[in-house]
């Protein structure tokens, strides 16, 4: 079992990048590919999932989205490929709310998640998730500037607008916000 892969990211895609390590490059599927950026290192959280015929690495950048994937794939009806989406949309904090509050419209809002999957999420995960998340409210602005910068803003222009974006709004509302301020 991995915990984390530590190497230079050398390719990426719509869905996964390519981490080397020691001349070997590990295929990695990960929520948003294009908040990474080329030739720099990172340490990427690993799960490698095995079935039958299927051996693939899914990457975390950090241990709380690791943990959450991990409490995910373990409801009922509910694969990888069904919770990483989830991860890409949305943020730790804001799936975590939306169980514990029984927000089931805020979860059939990713791919692939309707009634029956969202009421089980919530019967099998709500007041079970102990994940702290006081690191991700630390990275949320980092993980705006990620955003921003995959949606084609200029570095400049980002950190003109980023400093002027509330804090304590979830990374979704941060968004919106950041555009809105583009925009003037």
């Amino acid at each position: 079992m991995y915990n984390y892969i530590k190497g230079k990211l050398v390719d990426q895609d719509s869905s996964f990048i390519v981490i080397d390590v020691n001349g070997i490059g590990y295929q990695i599927y990960v929520a948003n590919p294009y908040s990474f950026e080329l030739d720099k290192e990172y340490q990427v959280f690993i799960y490698n999932h095995i079935r039958e015929e299927e051996n693939t690495l899914y990457g975390f950048k950090t241990k709380e989205e690791k943990e959450l994937f991990l409490r995910l794939i373990n409801v009922k009806g509910l694969g990888p490929k069904m919770a990483l989406p989830m991860l890409a949309t949305g943020s730790v904090s804001g799936i975590v709310d939306a169980i514990d509050r029984e927000n089931i419209l805020y979860l059939k809002k990713f791919p692939k998640i309707g009634d029956k999957v969202a009421r089980q999420i919530i019967l099998d995960l709500k007041g079970k998730l102990s994940i702290a998340i006081n690191k991700e409210e630390e990275s949320s602005l980092d993980e705006l500037t990620n955003v921003l910068t995959s949606l084609g803003y200029k570095a400049a222009d980002i950190k003109r607008v980023v400093p002027q974006v509330d804090k304590d709004l979830t990374i979704e509302n941060q968004i919106k916000e950041a555009l809105k301020l583009f925009l003037k």
